[in-house]
């Protein structure tokens, strides 16, 4: 039987720092397949991971409904047969839903030999609730689906005793059986994460239903079906009072190849033009590698209210992604000058 751990989270909210604490730490010596369903054209994360010699299959369909339904329980046979791994440690795009990917691993664990070892979410302790009131849809269906939920950032000034105490009444609300984590992973170190996060049941009952009243069209797309729907004035479907809308319904993803050089200054100012303005929609997310002028690359990151720019290893061309909802295209690629 293969351990399945599924470690999901909002998106920067810290799901690949604590996958690097377990596999340092709780799953050495152990053979282990790492499947990202990341959300976007381009696939940003797989570098780090290559090196600890970690098998990755990066499934940027850009539509995550595709990867789950289609390719998604395919991936998992494939990756059993072809590595017998003790292990898959799935890491969900972070803005698909829990509920959906346990769905997933549940249809093919009898064919596959798998079974579901935890279900984790990570949530930023001092953006949890900008999150819940902006996208609360995908935001509680991770919290509500897990067996654990690991506070991150717990460990930086801002995160008040006050903060933190009111980020797990937050989620206690949502998921009152959960097992919360508020120790900083790096002090309980990943062999502890681990042991407290599978002693955990998933409880299948709890989760939001699969939507199995819809059909598929040749792409693995669903429609709805139900008799009982209005349409808000963005043309969206609402069900009765149950919404349920796929990730690729609410965001896009714009990811760019470019061969463009950037200054620090340059990536700095369009950074703070990504989070401190609405100019270019509802910016979540948005990392990239590029080459400076000097010949040294430039790594960037951003999640809303902070950013990020290091210097890393060279890449092989530059790549960009924002990931967001209501996206402005064209802005985006006047403002990177692409």
């Amino acid at each position: 039987m293969t351990k399945v751990d599924i470690i999901s989270g909002f998106l920067g909210a810290g799901k690949t720092t604590l996958i690097r604490e377990l596999l340092a730490d709780a799953l050495k010596g152990q053979q282990v397949v790492l499947i990202e369903n990341e959300f976007g054209e381009i696939g940003i994360d797989g570098g780090f991971l290559k090196d600890a010699g970690i098998e990755i299959r990066e499934m940027n369909s850009g539509c995550i409904c595709c990867s789950l339904v289609g390719d998604f329980g395919a991936a998992l046979g494939e990756v059993t047969k072809q590595y017998h791994p003790d292990r898959i440690v799935i890491e969900p795009s972070g803005v698909g839903k829990l509920s959906d990917v346990i769905h997933a691993v549940e249809r093919v664990k009898d064919e596959a030999g798998l079974e579901i070892n935890s279900a984790t979410t990570v949530v930023d302790v001092l953006k949890c609730r900008m999150y819940l009131k902006n996208f609360g849809e995908f935001f509680k269906n991770q919290v509500e689906s897990a067996g654990t939920v690991v506070l991150s950032r717990t460990d930086t000034d801002k995160a008040t005793q006050e903060k933190i105490s009111e980020a797990v009444e937050m989620i206690r609300e949502l998921n009152p059986d959960a097992t919360i984590i508020t120790t900083p992973v790096a002090e309980l170190g990943g062999a502890k994460v681990m042991a407290t996060m599978e002693g955990i049941k998933i409880d299948l009952a709890k989760l939001e239903p699969p939507h199995e009243d819809e059909d598929e069209d040749e792409h693995g797309h669903h429609h709805h079906h139900d008799e009982d729907e209005d349409e808000d004035e963005h043309g969206h479907h609402h069900h009765g009072h149950h919404h349920h809308h796929h990730a690729d319904e609410v965001f896009t993803s714009w990811g760019k190849e470019t061969v463009r050089t950037f200054t620090k200054e340059e990536i700095y100012g369009i950074l703070r033009k990504l989070a401190d303005t609405n100019d270019y929609g509802n910016v979540l997310r948005a990392k990239g590698m590029v080459a400076a002028p000097d010949g040294t690359w430039l790594y960037f990151d951003m999640v809303p209210e902070e950013y990020e720019v290091r210097e890393g290893a060279p890449e092989y061309t530059g790549r960009l992604c924002v990931i967001g909802a209501e996206l402005k295209e064209e802005k985006l690629g006047e403002l990177f000058g692409i």
